[in-house]
């Protein structure tokens, strides 16, 4: 059972140095033809041109333009709603806002992306009197409020692990809730804050379709470079255009993987960062809390303020110059000025007030956003929610008749993704746990398992289409689809698993050791039953996440439409994001049939993620160790 388990864990591993040896594989031929050099620092991209020129920088400016951007949204909206749920809300307020964050993240990327490309882009168009508002504004604003939960989410876990007796020692020197919160709080939860930040990059920099149906797609860098209303062209927009289209064995295909491995690399520096961020802040830790966690002492918060929040400060600022513009540089500028101005004229209670307006109107717009997209989703959607739309399928390409098949291929995609993940997860998650102590080889595994969460998904449908469907010989099929989905969600099996089995007291595993069990008895009788709700959580979350994709089965196993069920495996199917998509950038005069079916897809994805919610709260009602 050791061994059995212990190869369960690895298999992360495996398939995060699997993918990136057989990118490369693929993208060498554009490497050693082109020159390296050449290919990332070229100025131009287009591969049907003649010649032919394959120059990414564009892309690479394009991508990281409307990351960061994306981020001046994100950050500060972020970490302020995160303050205001752990310090400010009432416990019933935070019991409401708090799931109602996290549904941000259920909302699937195709979903924000039709929501953008109907409603943001007219509203840019509108109001800034331009051409078309599909630029990099429009995308940086829908990754900034995708990036949202994970900001929220992590920062608010660091702020409230903080120890209370921070908080009280604080307040009892005579500090006001504001000066406790700035001046010990966020400096003690600095590194999760940190972490969260790396986090919100890294999603950011690896989203494809909401990008890819918002910014234009125009392979150049704005000029002046501050033009925020210019189209863009991101690597994974680049992806999800170009590979359904290029021929297998070129030159342009060899590019494309070669784009695939750039954007590997950086993403996978990126959650390294955090990987290593997060383990030097912690090594560094001095103080103690309950249930024996470790915190940042206040010498370390205190040097962590002084010197690194004014460093990423004044570096925010001069990105801010070179990314969003001097105007943009000056009013971030005047506002750093104006608040300082303020706290040297106010007194203690009077900037905690404007401080604390600052965090209720943030975690108001967040709420706000979140209310408009679903208002308009299901206002818009529901006329066109009838029992033919349900049942039937599409006619006239997609404008008339129903989504059944897509219906149908979406659940028959997330079921066969979860019955292979959901073994491989809850094995290695028990090997983690049960079978090895800290160490060398278990780091490396956690390592594989968080670079594995933090691979792209286009960069999964890439290796699904190169390996599963042309190597393999697969085709274009249900299967390819399973087996691509299952990769992208187990690492969340495995967490979650892992987790669940941690909540466990080690008392329960000896008290079975001492009535003469061996190791697996006690997993399987003793150690499972109580962790299956946390299991369920898990599942449920992948579930909600592999339904709501598009780029991981964009090239390996959906087709717009089809008037019949798969009878194989090996055949392909309709899936509603894919539908969604096609139905919103390819199909005028579909608007009924894109809104229901993106209500039909929203349900499905929330739907699953309120049911995650539920079972957890139930879960930490009913166990009390």
């Amino acid at each position: 059972m050791t061994s059995l388990w212990f190869t369960c864990a690895v298999f992360a591993v495996i398939i995060v140095f699997f993918i990136l040896v057989f990118l490369l594989y693929n993208g060498y031929p554009a490497f050693s033809t082109i020159g390296l050099p050449d290919f990332l620092f070229g100025d131009t991209w287009n591969p049907t041109g003649f010649p032919p020129l394959y120059g990414i920088f564009p892309l690479i400016i394009d991508t990281l333009l409307v990351m960061a951007l994306a981020m001046l949204i994100a950050i500060p909206l972020g970490v302020a709603s995160a303050i205001y749920i752990s310090e400010l809300a009432h416990k019933k307020v935070r019991a409401v806002i708090k799931p109602a964050v996290e549904l941000l993240a259920g909302i699937p990327s195709v979903v924000f992306g039709f929501f953008g490309l109907v409603v943001l882009t007219e509203l840019l168009r509108v109001s800034f009197d331009v051409p078309s508002g599909e630029c990099w504004l429009a995308g940086s604003i829908l990754l900034g409020i995708m990036a949202l939960p994970t900001i929220v989410s992590v920062s608010e876990d660091a702020i409230g692990a903080v120890p209370k007796e921070f908080r009280e020692g604080s307040l009892a020197t005579g500090a006001t809730k504001w000066q406790t919160i700035s001046r010990v709080v966020v400096p003690a939860a600095l590194s999760g804050i940190t972490a969260a930040i790396i986090l919100g990059i890294g999603r950011a920099i690896g989203e494809t379709m909401a990008v890819l149906m918002v910014t234009g797609n125009a392979a150049m860098v704005p000029s002046p470079i501050w033009n925020i209303l210019s189209p863009v062209r991101t690597l994974t927009a680049t992806l999800g255009i170009e590979m359904g289209e290029v021929s297998v064995g070129s030159l342009h295909y060899s590019a494309l993987f070669g784009i695939a491995v750039v954007l590997l690399v950086i993403t996978l520096a990126i959650n390294l960062a955090a990987y290593r961020i997060l383990g030097r802040i912690r090594a560094g830790q001095t103080g103690v809390g309950a249930g024996g966690r470790r915190y940042v002492s206040f010498e370390t918060a205190d040097s962590l303020k002084r010197y690194g929040v004014y460093v990423v400060a004044v570096l925010a600022i001069l990105f801010v110059f070179i990314a969003a513009g001097v105007i943009i540089g000056l009013v971030c500028i005047l506002a750093i000025l104006l608040w300082f101005v303020l706290r040297q004229k106010c007194n203690p209670h009077q900037v905690q007030n404007m401080a604390f307006a600052l965090l209720w109107a943030s975690i108001g717009l967040v709420l706000f956003i979140l209310g408009c997209i679903i208002a308009d989703i299901v206002i818009n959607g529901l006329p066109a929610i009838t029992w033919e739309f349900l049942t039937s399928s599409p006619v006239d390409l997609g404008r008339g008749g129903g989504i059944a098949p897509a219906i149908v291929g979406t659940l028959y995609l997330v079921l066969g993704a979860i019955l292979i993940a959901l073994p491989l997860g809850i094995g290695a998650a028990i090997y983690l746990n049960e079978y090895t102590r800290d160490g060398r080889v278990t780091r490396s595994i956690r390592a594989g398992v968080d670079l594995l969460n933090g691979t792209p998904s286009i960069v999964f449908g890439l290796f699904g289409f190169a390996f599963l469907v042309l190597y393999l010989k697969f085709g274009v099929s249900l299967l390819a689809g399973q087996v691509t989905l299952a990769l992208m969600v187990l690492p969340t099996m495995i967490r979650t698993a892992e987790e669940s089995l941690k909540n466990v007291p080690m008392s329960v595993r000896e008290g079975s050791l001492a009535l003469g069990a061996t190791k697996w008895q006690t997993v399987r009788s003793v150690v499972l039953p109580p962790a299956v709700p946390g299991i369920i959580t898990g599942t449920i979350l992948s579930i909600g996440r592999a339904a709501g994709e598009t780029a991981p089965i964009l090239f390996t196993a959906v087709v717009f439409s089809t008037r019949t069920l798969p009878s194989s495996e090996f055949e392909p199917v309709m899936a509603l994001p894919y539908h969604l998509y096609i139905l919103s950038t390819n199909v005028p005069g579909a608007t009924s049939n894109q809104y229901g079916t993106a209500l039909v897809l929203l349900v499905l994805v929330i739907g699953l993620y309120l049911a995650a919610i539920i079972v957890r709260r139930h879960y930490h009602r009913k166990i009390r160790w």
